[in-house]
C-alpha cells in the first residue's frame, strides 16, 4: 500500500507539472465549458420555449433532451481527448501544443461519438431507474453508475491508442483499472481533495468584499471569485485528464519521460 500511495503521489505531481510545462493545455476545458454553459442555456430557453407551447413531457421533447445530453457528453469526452492526447505526447518526451490536441480529438471524432453515445444512452437509463425506485434502489443504482464508471475509466486513451471496437475497449479500459486500482483512487481522489482547498480560498474575496464594501463589495467579491473558481475549476479538470494519460501509460508501458518524473518511476509497473 506505501507504494501505491508513492506512486499515486508521484503521478499527481508529473499532472501538475505537465500543466507548468504546457499551459496551453488548460484552453481545452475551458473551451468545453464555455460550449456546455451555450447549450446549457439553449437549453433552458427551449424548455420555456417548450413549457409555453406544451411540449413538455411528448416525445419531441424527450428527444431533444437526449441530444442535449448527448452533445454534453460529446463535448466533455472531445476536449478530454484532447488533453489526454496532449499529455500524452508530453509522457512520451515531446512538445505539445493546442493544435497536436485538437488534431488527436479531430481524428477520432467517430470513437468519441460512439462512446458518447453509449455513456450517454447509460447515463440516462440509471437516471431514470432512480427515479422510479425506493431509497434502497436509489443506493444500488449508484453503486451500478459508479462502478460504471470506474471501469470505462480508460475508454478514452484506449479507443484512441489501441484502436479497439467500443465494447472491446470498455472490456479493456475495466482490465487497466484493475491493474491500477490503487493508483487510480489515490491519484484521483487525492486531486480532487486538493483542488476543492483551492476552490475554498475563493470564498475569502466574497467574505472580505461583504464585510469590507456592504452589497458593493459583495457583488466585486463574487466577480473576483467566479474567475478565480473558473480557473480553479480549468486547472483541476485539465489535472485529471493528465493523470489518465500517465496512469494509462504507466499501466501499458512501464515508461514515463525521465524529464519529467524521477528515475525510480521508469522501472516497470508492479502492483504492490
Amino acid at each position: 500500500m506505501v507504494g501505491r500511495f508513492g506512486r499515486s503521489w508521484e503521478l499527481m505531481k508529473i499532472s501538475l507539472s505537465i500543466i507548468r510545462k504546457d499551459k496551453e493545455i488548460l484552453l481545452f476545458p475551458l473551451l468545453s465549458g464555455i460550449i456546455m454553459v451555450i447549450i446549457g442555456i439553449t437549453f433552458i430557453g427551449g424548455i420555456f420555449f417548450a413549457g409555453f407551447l406544451g411540449f413538455v413531457g411528448t416525445p419531441l421533447s424527450i428527444v431533444l433532451f437526449f441530444i442535449m445530453y448527448l452533445l454534453f457528453y460529446f463535448i466533455g469526452i472531445y476536449f478530454n481527448t484532447a488533453v489526454i492526447g496532449c499529455a500524452t505526447i508530453r509522457l512520451e518526451g515531446g512538445d505539445p501544443t493546442v493544435k497536436d490536441g485538437f488534431r488527436i480529438a479531430n481524428k477520432n471524432l467517430s470513437a468519441i461519438a460512439g462512446w458518447a453515445l453509449l455513456a450517454a444512452t447509460v447515463g440516462i437509463i440509471l437516471r431514470a431507474l432512480e427515479e422510479k425506485v425506493g431509497l434502497l434502489g436509489k443506493i444500488v443504482i449508484s453503486i451500478i453508475g459508479f462502478a460504471w464508471s470506474m471501469a470505462t475509466f480508460f475508454v478514452i486513451p484506449v479507443l484512441i491508442y489501441e484502436k479497439l471496437p467500443l465494447f472491446k475497449s470498455v472490456k479493456r479500459s475495466a482490465h487497466v483499472f484493475k491493474d491500477t486500482w490503487g493508483e487510480t483512487f489515490i491519484g484521483h481522489f487525492g486531486l480532487g481533495i486538493i483542488f476543492f482547498l483551492f476552490a475554498l480560498v475563493g470564498l475569502i474575496p466574497i467574505i472580505l468584499g461583504l464585510m469590507l464594501g456592504g452589497y458593493i463589495g459583495l457583488i466585486i467579491g463574487l466577480i473576483i471569485a467566479i474567475i478565480y473558481w473558473v480557473i480553479i475549476a480549468c486547472i483541476g479538470s485539465a489535472a485529471q485528464g493528465i493523470l489518465t494519460a500517465a496512469l494509462y501509460r504507466f499501466a501499458s508501458t512501464g515508461k514515463i519521460s525521465p524529464d519529467i518524473v524521477p528515475d525510480h518511476l521508469l522501472k516497470p509497473y508492479t502492483i504492490i
